[in-house]
């Protein structure tokens, strides 16, 4: 079966990549998980527009990601979350609290899938995170939740 994947699949490819899975992979997983499409003429056309989007938030090399790791680096990353009494938070901080916190604070527009948190953050207090900007490339992000 031919498909178009819309989203990375470790093992397969990248977003507008037309590959050549089986039937059941295709149909049964990626498909119905949005991670794909179906491959016809009328959608590759649809190719351009997830590539542009890619490029768009891609990191273009090494230098690039050296530069935003920079950039990261020097911010003052605050996040707002509901707590209770002793700082213990309603819920925890996900990928996405802290990729839009980032935007919020004055960073680059970063994918929440490159964010990762060393385990659940649940408390209010100082965390550190870090972003996979590059395969050589990962920043380290301060970011201070406090409570509302």
């Amino acid at each position: 079966m031919k498909i178009i994947l819309t989203r990375e699949v470790s093992g397969l490819g990248v977003p507008g990549d037309i590959v050549e899975v089986a039937d059941g992979y295709g149909r049964n997983y990626l498909v119905p998980r949005g991670s794909a499409i179906a491959w016809s003429k009328g959608a590759e056309k649809q190719i351009t527009q997830i590539r542009r989007a890619q490029n768009s938030r891609e990191i273009r090399g090494l230098d690039h990601a050296n530069e935003i790791k920079a950039q990261l680096e020097g911010l003052a990353v605050t996040l707002k979350a509901r707590a209770g009494d002793g700082g213990r938070l309603f819920g925890s901080v996900t990928e996405a609290d802290v990729a839009n916190a980032v935007k919020a604070a004055g960073g680059p527009t970063v994918d929440k899938k490159r964010v990762h948190l060393p385990g659940h953050i649940k408390t209010t207090g100082s965390h550190t995170v870090t972003i996979e900007l590059h395969p050589d490339v990962v920043a380290t992000v301060p970011v201070t939740v406090t409570g509302s």
